[in-house]
């Protein structure tokens, strides 16, 4: 089911779509959330403020979800601050990206694995429909972006294990160890700048605010991914709002409505 929150949103001319990567296509990396929360809480509660776990994840949890899409450094910037705030004396940003990281890769790594030991097939780990999605797409003449926060150096690994960094022929952008050095915003308006390009050329989907506020500045259309991971079959109902908040212009739980969406969003 494809859910209109802007009527009169359409790309029937578009030329390019522009994809996130984790949790919009991916789902190798899903629970993520799960590990950074409590690792930012632990950090937190042991500065000894007397606030409770919950007081603190209603700290952290903003700011996270805020800066979702973006470099993870971001996030780990943030949490200096929440340190340096309550007196304590933090680690380094890259510290703190390279502890999650590492405690991350203990879940992905093992999914990784399962996919090259033919375990599971690939699409096992991508959001249901995907590459139906990326085929029709690419079917039509749209060029394919991928763009994620992601550190460009396991994006590139992760694409090309799950077998679609091939529909990307735009090409596949991560993040880079500078992290103004890429961002989604510089990647659109790259895009943009091309001769003849107008932003109603343009759809992107995300399941972040950054690619949707992004995308909406830029002009676009965007699609907003309620996944209710891993299974990814209903309306996750607080990322549906968060996304609405930010301007997304259709809800989905998946790209297993390919059709409708795009007889709404192509006129087709």
């Amino acid at each position: 089911m494809v859910e209109t929150i802007r009527v009169g949103a359409v790309a029937p001319g578009a030329r390019v779509a522009v994809f996130d990567f984790d949790g919009t296509v991916s789902l190798i990396r899903s629970g993520w959330m799960d590990i950074m929360v409590p690792m930012m809480v632990s950090e937190l509660a042991a500065l000894g403020t007397g606030e409770t776990g919950s007081q603190l994840r209603n700290v952290v949890e903003p700011f996270i979800w805020r800066q979702t899409g973006k470099d993870t450094l971001y996030q780990m910037i943030s949490l200096t601050v929440e340190i340096a705030r309550r007196g304590g004396v933090p680690r380094t940003a890259a510290e703190y990206k390279q502890q999650f990281l590492d405690q991350l890769l203990v879940l992905s790594g093992q999914r990784m694995d399962e996919i090259r030991r033919g375990i599971r097939p690939p699409d096992d780990y991508l959001v249901p429909g995907t590459r139906a999605m990326l085929a029709a797409l690419r079917r039509r003449g749209l060029q394919l972006y991928l763009a994620s926060g992601t550190d460009d150096v396991h994006l590139q690994e992760e694409a090309e294990l799950l077998d679609i960094a091939r529909y990307f022929d735009g090409g596949v952008y991560g993040a880079l160890p500078d992290p103004d050095a890429f961002s989604k915003r510089l990647l659109l308006e790259k895009i943009l700048s091309r001769d003849g390009m107008r932003p109603e050329h343009v759809i992107g989907f995300g399941d972040g605010p950054v690619e949707i506020e992004e995308l909406k500045r830029a002009g676009a259309v965007a699609v907003g991914l309620a996944t209710s991971e891993p299974e990814c079959r209903q309306v996750n109902a607080w990322k549906r709002q968060n996304l609405i908040e930010i301007g997304a212009d259709y809800i989905i739980a998946n790209y297993l409505d390919a059709g409708e969406l795009s007889a709404l969003v192509l006129n087709s």
